[in-house]
C-alpha cells in the first residue's frame, strides 16, 4: 500500500514531538527579538500607554489595601477601610478629570482606549461605587459580615465595569465582563445567613453564566469572520464585506449579552429576584454602575462594530426598548416590595435610555450620557432612603411606609423628590434628562419610541406617586405598624453620618440639578465630540438620505 508523499516525508523525518522544543525555541527567540526591537526603538512604552488606566490603578491599590487591612482584624478594618476606599475612588475621579479631552492613544496594544466616552462612563461607575460605599457601612456592620471583604469585592466589580467602558478588544471585553459579573455574584450572595440572598446569587450565577457562554460563542464567530483578529476596529472593517447568516447570528448573540447586562426585556428575568434578595447597597450599585457599563459596551460593540448592520440592530433595539418600557412600568404597578418595584422601574428606565441609542445622532448619544448621570443621583438617592428605612424598621414593604412623614421627615422628603425625578416631574433633574431623550427621538423621527416613552412615563408617575401618597396622605391612625413602632432617630451610630451625607447629596443634586443642568448638557456634548466611533456613526447617519 502506497504511503502519501507528505505523510512519508513526515515519517521519514524527525519525530513530531522532537519538533516541539525547536518550535518553542523559535517562538521564544522571535518574541525576545520583538521585545528587544521594541525596547530599542522606544515604541513599547508608547504601545502600552499605561497611563490611560491610572484611574483603575488607583482603585486597584485601594482594593489591595482593603484586603491587607482586613487581615489585621475587623476592628482595624472598620476604622481604615472607609478612608482607603474614599481615597482610591476620589483619586480615580480626579485622574479621570485630568484625562478629559486628552490625546486619543490606544493602550495595551490596542485593547483599551481612554476616549471621552470611556471617561464619562467610567466616572459614572466610580461615582456610583463611592455613593454605594457611603450607603453601605452601617448596613454591612448590622449584618455582621466583614467590612474589608465587602469593600474589596465591590471595588473589584468597579474595576471590571471601568475596564469594560474602554475595552476595544474581544479578549479585554470578556475579561472585564467576567470580572464585573463574578464580583456581582459574590455581592448578591454576600449575606450568607439570608436564604433569599443565596437564592438571588444562584439565580444570577446561572443566568449570567449562560449569558457569558452566549457572548463567547458570538465572539468566536466574530473572530472567524475577521480572519483571526480580536480587535473591534479590525472586526468592523471585516464585517463591512461579510454579510452572511453567520454575521447575523453573531449580532444576535452580542445583542443578547448587552440586553442581559442592561436588563432589557426579555432578558430581564433575573432582575426582580436578584434585586429583592441581594443586600440593598449591592442593588444600588447594580442598578447604576453595572447598567452604565452595559450601555458603554453596547456603544462599543453595536455602534463601533456593526456599522454595516445599522438598520438591523436598531430595529432589534427598538423592539427591546418598547418591550422594556411597557413591561417594566406596567408590572411595577403590582409590586408590594420597594426593591422589586425599583427593579421593574430600572427595566423601564433602560428602555428610555435605549431611545438615545437607537437614534444614533449627536443628541441621541448625548442624551444617553445625560440620563445615566441623572439616574446615578436620583436612583441612589431613592436607595439611600430605602436603606435607612430598612435599618430602622427591617422592612421594605411599600405598605409599611404609610404615615412615615410623622416620624421621619428626611426620608419622606428625600424619597418623594427622587421618585418624582424618576417619574420625570419638573423641575427635577430627571425631567430635563427625559425631555432631552424624547427630543432626540422626535428629531430622529423615532415617533413610536417617543409615544411609548411618554405613555409609560405617565404610568410610572402613578406608581411613584402612590408611594408618596402612602407616606404623606395617611392620617396618624392609619400609619403602619412599622411606623407606629418607629425607633428614635439617632445619627450618632457608626456609619450613619456617611449614609446621611450620601442621602442629602443625592437629593440635593436631584432637586437642584435640573435648574442648573447646563454644565451637564455641555459635558455630554463634549463626550460625544471626543469619541471617534460616535462621530463616525453620526457622519454616516448624516450622509444617509432622510425618510
Amino acid at each position: 500500500m502506497a504511503v502519501p508523499g507528505a505523510l512519508a516525508g513526515l515519517l521519514s523525518g524527525p519525530h513530531p514531538l522532537a519538533l516541539v522544543p525547536l518550535a518553542l525555541t523559535t517562538a521564544s527567540s522571535a518574541v525576545t527579538d520583538t521585545i528587544a526591537s521594541g525596547l530599542s526603538t522606544g515604541t513599547l512604552n508608547l504601545q502600552l500607554n499605561a497611563g490611560a488606566i491610572a484611574p483603575e490603578v488607583a482603585v486597584l491599590i485601594a482594593l489591595i489595601a482593603c484586603l491587607l487591612v482586613d487581615l489585621a482584624g475587623e476592628k482595624a478594618a472598620t476604622r481604615w477601610v472607609p478612608p482607603l476606599c474614599y481615597g482610591g475612588l476620589g483619586s480615580a475621579l480626579v485622574l479621570l478629570a485630568l484625562q478629559w479631552n486628552g490625546p486619543l492613544e490606544p493602550s495595551f496594544l490596542g485593547s483599551f482606549l481612554a476616549d471621552n466616552l470611556a471617561i464619562a462612563f467610567r466616572s459614572v461607575v466610580a461615582a456610583s461605587t463611592l455613593v454605594t460605599l457611603l450607603l453601605s457601612w452601617r448596613y454591612v456592620e448590622r449584618s455582621g459580615t466583614p467590612v474589608g471583604e465587602y469593600a474589596a469585592i465591590l471595588l473589584a466589580a468597579t474595576l471590571g465595569a471601568m475596564f469594560l467602558c474602554g475595552s476595544t478588544d474581544l479578549i479585554s471585553i470578556f475579561i472585564s465582563l467576567e470580572t464585573l459579573s463574578v464580583s456581582s455574584y459574590l455581592l448578591s450572595g454576600y449575606m450568607k445567613r439570608d436564604a433569599r440572598s443565596s437564592e438571588a446569587a444562584l439565580k444570577y450565577l446561572l443566568v449570567g453564566s449562560a449569558a457569558a457562554a452566549v457572548f463567547l460563542y458570538g465572539a468566536s464567530l466574530l473572530y472567524g469572520l475577521s480572519g483571526g483578529s480580536t480587535s473591534l476596529e479590525a472586526i468592523a472593517v471585516a464585517l463591512k464585506t461579510a454579510a452572511s447568516p453567520i454575521t447575523a447570528l453573531s449580532l444576535v448573540f452580542v445583542l443578547a449579552t448587552v440586553a442581559f447586562k442592561i436588563a432589557a426585556v426579555p432578558f430581564h428575568q433575573w432582575t426582580p429576584d436578584v434585586y429583592e434578595g441581594s443586600p440593598t447597597p449591592v442593588v444600588a450599585f447594580l442598578s447604576v454602575g453595572s447598567k452604565a457599563a452595559g450601555f458603554a459596551l453596547a456603544l462599543r460593540l453595536l455602534v463601533g462594530c456593526f456599522e454595516s448592520f445599522d438598520a438591523q440592530w436598531k430595529f432589534l433595539f427598538t423592539v427591546l426598548a418598547v418591550l422594556s418600557m411597557v413591561l417594566g412600568n406596567i408590572v411595577a404597578l403590582a409590586q408590594t416590595s420597594m426593591k422589586r418595584m425599583l427593579a421593574y422601574s430600572s427595566i423601564g428606565q433602560a428602555g428610555f435610555v435605549m431611545i438615545g441609542l437607537v437614534c444614533g445622532t449627536e443628541d441621541g448619544f448625548a442624551s444617553m450620557v445625560v440620563y445615566m448621570a441623572a439616574y446615578l443621583f436620583m436612583n441612589l438617592g431613592a436607595f439611600a432612603c430605602i436603606i435607612l428605612f430598612s435599618l430602622r424598621t427591617g422592612s421594605d414593604r411599600i405598605a409599611d411606609y404609610a404615615g412615615l412623614y410623622q416620624k421621619d421627615p428626611l426620608i419622606t422628603l428625600g424619597l418623594s423628590l427622587c421618585l418624582l425625578s424618576l417619574g420625570g416631574i419638573p423641575p427635577m433633574l430627571g425631567f430635563f434628562a427625559k425631555i432631552y431623550l424624547f427630543f432626540a427621538g422626535w428629531a430622529d423621527k423615532q415617533y413610536l419610541l417617543v409615544v411609548v416613552g411618554l405613555i409609560t412615563s405617565v404610568v410610572s408617575i402613578y406608581y411613584y406617586i402612590s408611594v408618596i401618597k402612602m407616606m404623606v396622605v395617611k392620617e396618624p391612625q392609619e400609619a403602619s405598624d412599622a411606623v407606629k413602632a418607629y425607633p428614635e432617630i439617632s445619627w450618632n451610630l457608626s456609619g450613619m453620618q456617611s449614609l446621611r451625607a450620601a442621602l442629602v447629596g443625592c437629593v440635593f443634586v436631584t432637586a437642584v440639578g435640573g435648574i442648573l443642568s447646563s454644565p451637564l448638557f455641555e459635558w455630554a456634548s463634549s463626550t460625544v465630540a471626543g469619541t471617534p466611533i460616535l462621530q463616525q456613526a453620526i457622519a454616516v447617519a448624516g450622509a444617509l438620505p432622510l425618510g
